[in-house]
This record gives C-alpha cells, structure tokens and sequence, in this order.
C-alpha cells in the first residue's frame, strides 16, 4: 500500500482500476466485459439503458432479466435462470473481492450504489457504480485525505463483515430469494455459482504468489459462507485449481457446454 497519496489524487477505487487494468491486459478484453469502463457510465449519469440494482430485488425486474438471459442463450427458464445468476454475481463480486486482495479497500455493492445494463447479446451483462462508497481501514493513509466516500472500519475482520453485508445481506441475498420465486433452483445451485465467481475472480485478477491467492479465497469464501461449494488447490502452473460442487447447467443448452471445473467431470 503507498504510504504517501496526493490529497488532489486521492482514489478509493485506484486499487481496484489497476488490478483490472492488469486483469484484461493479461487475460484479454473479454476479461472485464462485464464491468464498464472505469466502473462508471461516463459523463452521463442516467445513460439510457442503465436501471439501478434495485429493480433486481422485484418481481418484475427479475422478469425482465430472465427474459433477457432466455433469448441471450436460447435456454430453458430454469437453465436461463442459473446461468444469468452466474453472470450476475461474478461480475457484481468482481471489483469488491479484488478490492479486498489487492488493498483492503471495498467498494460497496448494495443496491443503491450499482447500476446494471442487460439485454440479449453478448455481453449480456455490464455493472457500473453511482455515488462509490469504499470501506476501508483506518490504517490506510486515504483516511487522512478527508476523501469522501469513505467508510473506515478497525480491522480485517469488519472489513470482510461489510463485504459480506454490501454484496450478500443487502444485495444477492434478497435477489436470489426472487430468482427462486420465479425459476426452480437450489439455493445451493445458485450461491455455488457465487463460491466458483469469487475464485475465479481470485485466481485470474489478484496479483500475488499462488500461496497468498488460495489463502484469501479461502478467507474470502469463508465471509460469505461458501467455502464448502469449491475445492481449491495451487495449480503447477500458477492460479488456482477450482473444482465446484455444483452446477451451472450450461450442459443443457442447444450447444452444451461443460465447464472445466464442473463437478459433472469429477
């Protein structure tokens, strides 16, 4: 962490911006098709297409997004409904798990602070986020700054305690309960898709020896209370080894796809 920040340059999300920039310089574009650029929808707040979060935690919001998710993979409600949930929750879980590995700094993804744009081609889903709030401790020289949008916590510990509470007590907890209401799925099927995002995010975004990655994916899932839906290993080649123990049931698209780290492998 730097010791010294320019009161004029002050960032919460700096971090956060750099370890995705490196992301899609190493993984390719695609990599962070889901996220928009900067995580903002530019110079214009309210850009046409753009809804806030919030309308995914409604009946009808959800409806309009599942439709969505069956005309972008031509799929059954319920496989529709399982595969745009794992869109979802990756690419929402993205800059916060990343943020948390690379600085301790935490953007909160409640509903209020993220706005979300889908339709039926790809990509079918990009995040921004209006008015950022990041946790952050109160070690971190930002705190000095008198930056706004700050949210100072004491340790380590409260800080994976706002995770949690920003990206599942607020926001996909209640979101799920409303994807279930309309598509028949597990809650184990769906949060596996959370504990395989979480991981992959890891394995792929956070620049630290493997050791270091597979330790906070465990911290990590831990706090979201997922650890026991993957099996993470160091891979010889570098990243991780991510092995779920459910499914996302693209087998059962007219193209069936088996993801590499599916459990119908194992």
């Amino acid at each position: 962490m730097t010791a010294l920040i320019s009161r004029a340059t002050a960032d919460p999300l700096a971090p956060v911006l750099a370890s995705l920039t490196r992301m899609g310089l190493r993984h390719g574009k695609e990599s962070l098709q889901g996220l928009s650029t900067g995580l903002s929808t530019g110079p214009v707040p309210h850009a046409p297409g753009w809804r806030g979060a919030a309308e995914l935690l409604t009946a009808e919001g959800v409806q309009d997004w599942l439709a969505a998710a069956e005309g972008r993979w031509s799929a059954q409600p319920h496989a529709a409904a399982a595969l745009a949930w794992k869109c979802y929750s990756y690419w929402l879980a993205l800059p916060a798990v990343l943020g948390f590995a690379e600085a301790r700094r935490v953007p909160l993804m409640t509903p209020d602070h993220v706005l979300v744009r889908f339709s039926e081609r790809q990509p079918f889903l990009t995040v921004a986020l209006r008015r950022p709030v990041t946790a952050v401790l109160a070690t971190d020289p930002i705190v000095a700054t008198d930056t706004p949008g700050l949210l100072i916590v004491e340790d380590e510990d409260e800080l994976l305690g706002v995770l949690r509470r920003s990206l599942v007590d607020a926001h996909l907890d209640p979101m799920l309960d409303e994807v279930r209401k309309q598509a028949r799925l597990s809650r184990r099927t769906l949060w596996g898709s959370v504990a395989s995002g979480v991981s992959y995010a890891l394995s792929r975004g956070f620049a630290a020896p493997p050791a270091t990655v597979l330790d906070t994916a465990h911290r990590v899932l831990g706090a979201l209370g997922a650890d026991d839906l993957v099996e993470l290993s160091v891979r010889e080649q570098g990243g991780l080894e991510i092995k779920r123990r459910t499914c996302c049931l693209a087998f059962t698209l007219p193209t069936p796809k088996v993801c590499t780290s599916c459990c119908i492998r194992q």
